[in-house]
């Protein structure tokens, strides 16, 4: 079976210094400029007040004792369990005990909500005003251009992901435009931002995606959460732990060991 031909393009040498490195220029220096302008805009937390931070303990406790039982002997587990239990269900940790068997305020009236929302829209706003700009430059003056080939083969399904804005059906999907060149270091460059900013930057739109889906509200319960509720369901959870301990039988078990030696 005859091989078809390798594909050669004569491109100008000076696309990859007026396209390639502009557009990965942009884009890193961006990344920082969005890293810095997320620190400049973020609020910091609000303090908790001390029935606050010993509600969201509270039940931490508990959840650390249901996850470290075995660790624990079992008087010791059935002291802890009993006194959490009891305390969880007669509400001696809530924060607002008066609320308690009442629906949970509305979220848009809670000020920490309101500041949740507030961090969120910022960060949203942070990522997507540079890219919209940035896709449009690329648009109005990269629009079609050919800049890269791939020295690797792939296969057609990944042509139209790599030659966007290109509408050439014969060329060879290693062929990569400019727009595509965007996408990828949109992607790619997770990597350059750590070395510049750190591991813990926020550079990363990935990263900003994951943090804006979860807030910015440092506490356990959110609004429109129920902590009565949280609590009972904690309890029923510790109530049906079944205690095994680590040192059950320990010494025959190392009598075990030491005679298979």
């Amino acid at each position: 079976m005859a091989q078809l031909p390798a594909q050669t393009i004569h491109r100008d040498p000076q696309l990859f210094y007026w396209i390639l490195l502009p557009i990965t220029a942009v884009m890193i220096l961006t990344g920082v400029l969005r890293y810095y302008a997320t620190v400049l805009m973020q609020t910091p937390p609000k303090k908790l007040d001390q029935k606050a931070m010993r509600e969201q303990r509270s039940l931490l406790h508990g959840i650390a004792v249901r996850g470290n039982f075995h660790v624990l002997s079992e008087p010791s587990f059935r002291t802890r369990r009993d006194f959490l239990t009891n305390a969880y269900e007669s509400g001696a940790y809530l924060k607002d005990p008066d609320r308690r068997g009442q629906p949970p305020p509305n979220p848009m009236t809670d000020p920490g909500a309101m500041d949740g929302m507030m961090g969120m829209m910022k960060n949203n706003m942070a990522m997507m005003i540079p890219n919209t700009l940035i896709m449009s430059w690329i648009n109005a003056f990269f629009s079609g251009f050919v800049i890269i080939k791939l020295p690797f083969p792939i296969t057609i399904k990944f042509k139209s992901m790599l030659q966007a804005g290109v509408a050439t059906k014969e060329m060879d999907p290693r062929w990569m435009s400019s727009i595509s060149w965007y996408f990828l270091c949109y992607f790619g460059l997770q990597f350059v931002f750590n070395f510049l900013l750190g591991n813990e930057n926020a550079a990363n739109q990935m990263a900003q995606q994951m943090a804006g889906m979860g807030g910015q509200n440092p506490q356990m319960f959110g609004p429109g959460v129920d902590p009565d509720k949280q609590f009972k369901t904690e309890a029923e959870n510790l109530a049906v732990v079944e205690h095994y301990s680590v040192l059950d039988n320990v010494e025959d078990r190392l009598l075990e060991g030491i005679k298979s030696k």
